[in-house]
């Protein structure tokens, strides 16, 4: 019997303590609420180069020229990202007026990512503002602006080597009423200290012009670049060598006039080595920087 007691007594103790202590305020902080991800995204940048190439061909008469860009991402979830963005580009498509000083682009598009295996679809479309109605071309005498639909393959092999494969249709090449279609695989490798080696190479197929355009079977060709790369930071060094298999006659058939008025050779399709300099920055970029309060999806 006194055993019984004792025990009920070291019982009533026991809970007796395990009340109190339940009682005292907690030596602990506030509970940590969840960390709130943002799906909003962006990349913005700009760059000088010198030389803006396109597929090949120099859109800036073999000489510098500076751009800047802005992307707006939207993460709907881990697998699909839409955007929207705007670039521009110094230009200068013939030593001869009228050439638009300015091209300027809007895209946008879905991206999605499976594992390894990514896709990208979406729309391009190039604009040249304050460009007049060409009278001494005689190639484009009429305004060049026009759009492309584009679908973008990418397979991650490792962590450092990736491929892939690009695809763009245009119904109007230039607005010339040439049908185009550019097909390129790509690769990137990785290499120590923030070094990069990637290429490029395309076939670009171009249709016949309209009535306005002397009507004409625009010439296909292919194009390729090879290039090392160096990345600190936000900046990034492109140093790479682009060709084409245009002789100057085709190329002119493409480019029209860009040497002088009447001939019927042009320059703007052939081999050059090209020093890119580029700066971006990106939300997580500064969500790394100290003391940074932006916290992004990425």
């Amino acid at each position: 019997m006194k055993s019984k007691v004792l025990a009920a007594a070291f019982a009533a103790i026991v809970s007796s303590g395990a009340a109190y202590a339940a009682d005292l305020p907690s030596k602990k902080g506030a509970p940590v609420m969840p960390l709130a991800v943002s799906p909003w995204d962006f990349d913005i940048g700009a760059g000088l180069t010198t030389d803006y190439i396109f597929r090949g061909i120099s859109q800036s008469n073999h000489s510098f020229g500076v751009n800047a860009h802005a992307e707006i991402k939207y993460n709907f979830n881990d697998t699909y990202q839409g955007y929207v963005g705007i670039v521009g580009n110094s230009i200068k498509l013939t030593k001869f007026d009228p050439s638009p000083s300015m091209e300027l682009d809007i895209y946008g598009g879905v991206r999605a990512t499976f594992g390894k295996f990514s896709i990208d679809l979406g729309g391009w479309g190039y604009l040249y503002p304050g460009l007049q109605t060409p009278t001494a071309n005689l190639i484009f005498p009429t305004q060049i602006h026009f759009w492309e639909a584009y679908a973008k393959l990418g397979y991650a092999i490792t962590d450092t080597i990736s491929v892939g494969a690009n695809y763009f249709y245009t119904p109007s090449y230039l607005n010339t009423g040439a049908k185009g279609s550019y097909l390129s695989g790509t690769f990137k490798v990785g290499l120590p200290g923030d070094f990069a080696v990637s290429g490029e190479f395309g076939r670009q197929w171009l249709g016949r012009t309209n009535a306005a355009h002397f009507s004409y079977k625009m010439p296909d060709y292919n194009y390729w670049n090879l290039g090392v790369s160096y990345t600190w930071k936000m900046a990034t060094l492109d140093l790479r060598y682009h060709d084409t298999n245009l002789s100057p006659g085709r190329c002119f058939l493409i480019t029209g006039p860009t040497d002088t008025v009447v001939g019927t050779r042009s320059n703007y399709c052939d081999r050059r080595f090209v020093g890119t300099i580029s700066f971006a920055i990106t939300a997580k970029d500064l969500a790394a920087l100290p003391g940074s309060a932006v916290v992004a999806k990425y």
